[in-house]
């Protein structure tokens, strides 16, 4: 009743700015109306997480190059790679896959490097794979990052015992035969792993199996995924692809199946011109800009779609959704393997990530964590390697504007806003959330989609005021620039000061094709 009544408020209060607009001048209302002073369910900092799977140079050439490389490394672990990470200040890591996942047996990873069994990679590439980063070094990457581990557990392929004793091997401190081959294998104490899952993409290249069977099989693994010492485990579900409500409905219908997990995945990703032809990372036109966004805007009706499944069943929201797998998927760069999924990353991928983001802040109730493919040198990444060079791409620079939200209260808004058209195409100019942390700070991200046109933005902001006031912009010359290897980076966040703070109203005005998000306090 008190949400109700809030937003009936904000309507209110907007329809009244939206009628003195009018008798002013007819133009475009763009209106983000922000009550300040009801904080609501915190955004959980594990909606900003990611993903690094054995695919590509994500995890060779991109995290791991080993202890006697060139390259500045920390046991094995490129330096560049791991300053970059903790000043985004990552919460989470997904590993070690995707579908590479349930191919996965983690005993070919542990024990000294010149014993480990090599496979081949029968999903990425068909190279091969030969296990020298295994889960000691992804668990040290985990402790050097001061990042939470996630890990994704082989249902396709494995068995009940290997996920077991994976489960006892990383985090028992009792005797026996798990915890004694860990401190053979110079580990003395458990780790801490916060989130696992059971299998991946179960309905496909993790067993192609029906959503019955799945529920099944989930709750046999769930049984021995047991909580050791001080360690409790997040179990993650296999979800759903896309918009199939009916896996949903399946997983969450029967109390004795739902209570054997905490979250439910979910895989969305944006295609411009679907899986024969995604369209190209650089070079595109503005109708693909749009067509890319559009797409983009559909992952808010995925979290809808599911989410009101859930709550049918799970009215008091103890379940959440996790968007493990998100983001742009395009062609791959021209003259790389395609099975390496490698592309470049512009300022439309930054524009993405911030319009998925202020999807997640708005639906944290919901939404308890989220995963962008991949972490370095696949899909979307926010780092890109070449021997020793690494460059910071758009997206990561989104991920570090936004990170003030982690773990913030969600602070009720409603936007009103324009429409951006092309092409016949049409999508809102604007996105937007915002955030009260710990301090009383309070945070408004805010995307700008129109390439071609700035937009004032109007924002009553209810309840608090703010003496100090300060913002960051990411934007560029062209909607397809990028930052590249041996060229000046030309994507990156500066100073912004377009914005007036008086009588409790905050007046933006947004730059075409841009990301901003605005800092007040007292």
């Amino acid at each position: 009743m008190r949400k109700t009544l809030l937003f009936f408020v904000i309507i209110l209060i907007q329809a009244a700015l939206t009628v003195s607009a009018q008798k002013k001048e007819p133009q475009p209302v763009n209106q983000l109306v922000i009550i300040a002073n009801n904080p609501g369910p915190v955004i959980s900092k594990d909606i900003y997480g990611h993903f690094s799977e054995h695919l590509g140079r994500c995890i060779y050439e991109g995290l791991w190059v080993g202890p006697d490389s060139k390259i500045p490394n920390t046991y094995g672990i490129r330096n560049d790679v791991l300053f970059a990470l903790r000043e985004m200040k990552i919460p989470n890591l997904r590993w070690p896959g995707g579908c590479f996942a349930d191919t996965y047996h983690w005993k070919d990873g542990i024990g000294p490097q010149e014993k480990r069994a090599s496979i081949v990679n029968v999903h990425w590439g068909g190279v091969t794979e030969d296990n020298s980063f295994g889960t000691h070094e992804f668990m040290k990457l985990t402790e050097l990052l001061g990042c939470d581990a996630y890990i994704n557990g082989n249902v396709g392929s494995g068995t009940v015992r290997e996920m077991s004793e994976w489960v006892e091997y990383l985090t028992s401190d009792a005797d026996s035969p798990m915890t004694r081959l860990r401190k053979e294998n110079g580990r003395d104490q458990p780790w801490k792993v916060k989130l696992f899952a059971i299998g991946n993409e179960n309905w496909g290249c993790g067993g192609n199996m029906t959503a019955d069977y799945y529920a099944g099989v989930m709750r046999q693994y769930s049984t021995f995924l047991r909580n050791y010492g001080g360690n409790e485990l997040y179990r993650v579900a296999c979800g759903p692809s896309d918009f199939n409500v009916a896996w949903t409905e399946t997983l969450m219908k029967d109390p004795s199946t739902r209570d054997m997990f905490q979250g439910l995945s979910v895989h969305y990703y944006s295609l411009v011109g679907g899986w024969d032809h995604k369209g190209a990372a650089t070079g595109f036109t503005e109708g693909e800009w749009i067509r890319t966004f559009r797409a983009n805007f559909r992952m808010d009706e995925v979290i809808k779609d599911h989410s009101a499944i859930m709550d049918r069943y799970d009215p008091e929201k103890r379940k959440g959704l996790v968007v493990d797998e998100w983001g742009n998927w395009f062609d791959v760069e021209p003259g790389t393997n395609p099975g390496f999924l490698y592309q470049q990353n512009t300022l439309r991928d930054a524009i993405t990530a911030a319009i998925h983001f202020n999807i997640f802040n708005n639906h944290s109730d919901r939404v308890k964590g989220a995963n962008i493919a991949q972490l370095a040198n696949v899909l979307q990444s926010v780092i890109l390697t070449k021997g020793e060079k690494m460059v910071l791409t758009p997206t990561y620079y989104a991920f570090r504007m936004f990170r003030v939200h982690q773990d913030a209260n969600l602070i009720p808004s409603s936007l009103k806003c324009e429409d951006y058209t092309y092409d016949g195409i049409t999508v809102p100019a604007l996105t937007a959330s915002a955030s009260t942390d710990n301090t009383g700070k309070l945070h408004i991200s805010i995307a700008n989609l129109n390439p071609g046109k700035a937009i004032t933005l109007t924002c009553p902001i209810i309840g608090v005021t703010f003496r100090k006031i300060t913002g960051e912009v990411l934007t560029a010359q062209k909607m397809g620039d990028f930052n590249d290897f041996d060229k000046e980076e030309t994507v990156k966040p500066t100073n912004f000061t377009g914005f007036n703070y008086k009588d409790g109203t905050l007046t933006v005005t947004m730059p075409s094709k841009s990301v901003v998000v605005i800092e007040l306090s007292n």
